[in-house]
């Protein structure tokens, strides 16, 4: 089987970098789409909901690359590897961060796109990072990675197998949606859209409810203080909906922990991120979870609130109604800030109106909620699994091992 370089599969298409580039008042609400790295989704496709647009006039005044159907678009700078496939037929042009993989007839696109989520490939790009201020590659080095091409006919195959690992994984993932959708609407059944309140409930702002409202730290020194174990120290990337991920997590010593006191983190409290973008369901402006783990062994940096509720508040509820969708939107009409950098200022937060029915009505949906989030625990068990035989597939594709 062969192995050749990536400039023999495909074509590398750059973005105009001239005196064309958009900036400023050449963005519009509607045109072509003006494509960067934020705009390349984590399931590696294209997030409309996040694109700038020019006009079309600008568009043709436009050198380099003009997306077509299959071609891939790949991040050369800050989220190195990180790469989505255009499988419509619309235009547009990319930013400068980003470069076009054009598939040539020797390969097929789908087959390419696999190939660039790879460890190989992966690693390849950590390999030629040749940034300083942040992660950089050049689309010099992205053209010499080397790629496994069997013949088209066992392209075909392979892309077969991963399609088929892909579609059980989507429809694990898909399971974990339709629970969310459940509690969604059991909430909904009980008490009503939680801003609007059409059952009338009481209502109190959430620093009512709390005892405290603040935001984390950033430790003197940033990221240069951290050490490979010691006190769990999370940001803003850890904190997902519902969810504390702890992959990519740091850590600080006891000596620094002492120093941010007051957020130092107690069992039920709750984080909720405070700066980023909010274009889309995954956005990193407003996702909260709870904490769950030992009093004072967790601290939090100073892009993420924490609201340590009353005791006699009902944490798993109030966290339900601050992840509600309702509430999203909620935050996306109260923040401030540009497109790419939003925030949620500390009196907002405070002043978040929350339905507050009776504590009976209350616990009756957390033991519902409950069994939701037995079943999401099995559910994300068979992700994990589904995502590790078409981790598996992928990497043995590409080494040839794949049968």
């Amino acid at each position: 089987m062969t192995v050749v370089a990536l400039k023999d599969v495909a074509l590398f298409l750059n973005g105009d970098r001239g005196k064309n580039y958009p900036s400023g008042s050449d963005f519009k609400e509607k045109g072509i789409p003006f494509i960067n790295a934020g705009d390349l989704s984590d399931d590696r496709t294209l997030e409309k909901r996040s694109f700038k647009y020019i006009s079309p006039e600008h568009f043709e005044k436009m050198g380099g690359a003009k997306i077509q159907k299959n071609d891939i678009l790949y991040c050369l700078r800050g989220s190195l590897g990180k790469f989505a496939m255009h499988i419509e037929n619309y235009q547009g042009s990319i930013a400068s961060s980003l470069v076009v993989l054009r598939p040539k007839k020797n390969v097929l696109p789908k087959y390419l796109y696999y190939y660039l989520g790879s460890n190989i490939s992966q690693r390849l790009a950590i390999k030629n990072d040749n940034g300083t201020a942040q992660p950089n590659l050049s689309a010099k080095s992205l053209k010499t990675f080397k790629i496994l091409l069997p013949t088209i006919k066992r392209q075909k195959e392979i892309i077969e197998i991963l399609d088929n690992a892909a579609a059980l994984r989507a429809k694990t993932k898909q399971l974990l949606t339709e629970y969310d959708a459940l509690a969604q609407s059991i909430f909904l059944g009980m008490f009503g859209d939680p801003l609007t309140n059409p059952k009338k409930w009481k209502v109190k702002k959430l620093k009512e409810l709390s005892t405290k409202i603040g935001s984390g730290n950033t430790p003197k020194g940033g990221s240069k203080v951290y050490v490979d174990e010691g006190i769990t120290f999370f940001r803003s990337q850890n904190v997902w909906k519902n969810n504390l991920v702890m992959d990519d997590i740091a850590f600080i010593d006891q000596e620094t922990h002492e120093g941010m006191k007051k957020s130092s983190l107690k069992h039920g409290d709750i984080l909720m991120t405070k700066t980023g973008r909010i274009n889309t369901e995954n956005s990193s402006l407003g996702r909260a979870a709870m904490y769950l783990g030992k009093d004072d062994k967790a601290n939090l940096n100073g892009h993420v609130y924490l609201i340590r509720l009353k005791k006699d508040v009902l944490k798993e509820y109030i966290l339900f109604i601050l992840t509600t969708n309702q509430y999203r939107e909620y935050i996306r009409r109260v923040c401030v800030g540009g497109i790419d950098k939003r925030q949620l200022n500390k009196n907002h937060l405070e002043e978040f109106p929350i339905i507050y029915p009776p504590i009976e009505l209350q616990k009756e949906f957390t033991e519902k909620l409950k069994l939701i989030e037995q079943q999401k625990e099995l559910a994300k068990q068979e992700l994990k699994e589904s995502k590790d035989l078409f981790n598996c597939l992928l990497q043995k594709a590409f080494k040839g091992e794949l049968v």
